[in-house]
């Protein structure tokens, strides 16, 4: 694309006047939590293997991970592993063949993002009691 010295057009498509399509943002979203699932995966580990190194390293390793900044850590964790449990049960749906028409695609996309958002807040209101 030539752009003219000057000019104050910006260069088409442009991130800021480009409306991404919905399946196009849950299909990054999917992959940064499964990301997030990954790293939520490590600090169990972490958890459990200072657990059976010593009582200490326990404590300080829980202590990390029920501060304030591990629990808002922790929370997120939770709210990437709703959001990839629902958009991979749309992909396996999408494998058998089923729901490629344009408007299920915004309802099932639609559907996810409201139930992985009930499956969090439900979630969060059972640990907190």
């Amino acid at each position: 694309m030539v752009h003219k010295a000057g000019s104050s057009r910006p260069l088409s498509p442009h991130a800021t006047i480009y409306r991404w399509p919905m399946n196009a943002i849950l299909s990054i979203s999917h992959r940064i939590t499964g990301i997030g699932m990954t790293v939520g995966a490590f600090l169990a580990v972490w958890w459990f293997l200072a657990a059976s190194i010593s009582p200490e390293y326990f404590a300080f390793v829980d202590g990390l991970l029920t501060s304030v900044v591990g629990e808002f850590l922790l929370v997120c964790v939770l709210a990437a592993l709703c959001l990839h449990f629902c958009t991979g049960v749309r992909h396996l749906i999408w494998d058998i063949g089923k729901g490629f028409e344009a408007n299920t695609v915004r309802a099932s996309g639609i559907a996810g993002i409201v139930v992985s958002a009930a499956m969090f807040l439900l979630t969060l209101a059972i640990v907190a009691g």
